[in-house]
């Protein structure tokens, strides 16, 4: 398996920009197709009309979106040329929310954005509630989330897998396999994994085993997360620690409303993200 069909997801936000690099760089690197899928929130004209003032705003707002959005098309065309990938660009009128799930549905890999809430310099990065978790839970495919704050130059070289044994880690680890056989390190990390598996079975070896006979060279990482220890905070430590520009995981392997409203690994890692993450349900 390899990605021969990436989709980015682009708007007219600053944002957009790192997506685009990362997804142009990841269409290279795995001779893929790269389609520009552009989406953006749009609200309903009609509930501004009832606020004086507000209609001359949204059409002056359209206006500059409008140039914004040709801007991006014509860099978009012009490094598709100058990096030599195969691609198209296709604005979708539509919600951001509804048109990228179903674009990247016939894709390989998805790259989207972090969620930005705490920026009120950057409007434009706001394209639906929860955009990043119903993405992941709603498109089938595989993930690839960018920081809002990312300078990544490169992705996928020392990769972090956050291994529990679930469904949901599984179908990451099996998704991420064109990542891990070109990548220079695999790290299969564990936490608490004493406790999760089996006492005479090392945690994390069974995976390992699998990976290898893929040709992945694999290191294996149990840590101890002490009591009432975050998985999640654990693991930005972990990929701070190591080095690694890439971490893989399950996401929402427990109820989704449950993390949404008591936390967990996933919605720590969204939240608070420092590398691209890939993320499967």
């Amino acid at each position: 398996m390899s990605y021969k069909t990436i989709v980015v997801h682009l708007d007219t936000s600053p944002n957009a920009h790192p997506r685009l690099e990362i997804g142009l760089r990841l269409a290279k690197q795995f001779g893929a197709h790269l389609t520009g899928a552009f989406a953006v929130f749009s609200p309903d004209p009609r509930s501004l009309y009832v606020m004086a003032g507000t209609a001359e705003y949204y059409r002056q707002h359209e206006e500059t979106r409008t140039e914004r959005r040709a801007a991006l098309e014509r860099l978009f065309h012009a490094e598709l040329r100058r990096a030599d990938v195969p691609g198209e660009w296709v604005a979708i009128d539509e919600p951001a929310s509804l048109a990228v799930p179903r674009a990247g549905r016939c894709a390989d890999l998805i790259v989207a954005g972090q969620d930005n809430p705490e920026d009120p310099e950057d409007p434009e990065s706001y394209v639906g509630d929860f955009f990043p978790e119903n993405l992941i839970l709603s498109c089938g495919r595989p993930v690839l989330l960018v920081p809002y704050a990312s300078n990544a130059r490169s992705t996928g070289g020392r990769v972090l897998v956050a291994w529990d044994g679930s469904r949901e880690a599984t179908r990451a680890v099996h998704d991420a396999l064109p990542f891990m056989r070109t990548a220079s390190s695999t790290t299969i990390l564990t936490v608490n994994g004493m406790h999760e598996f089996e006492p005479a079975r090392i945690p994390g070896a069974d995976i390992a085993t699998v990976l290898a006979r893929h040709g992945v060279q694999v290191e294996i990482v149990d840590i101890e997360t002490g009591p009432g220890g975050s998985v999640g905070e654990l693991l930005l430590s972990q990929v701070a620690d190591s080095g690694a520009d890439l971490l893989v995981m399950g996401a929402y392997g427990h109820a989704r409303w449950r993390e949404l409203v008591m936390g967990g690994a996933t919605r720590t890692i969204l939240r608070s993200m420092t590398v691209p993450v890939l993320m499967s349900h």
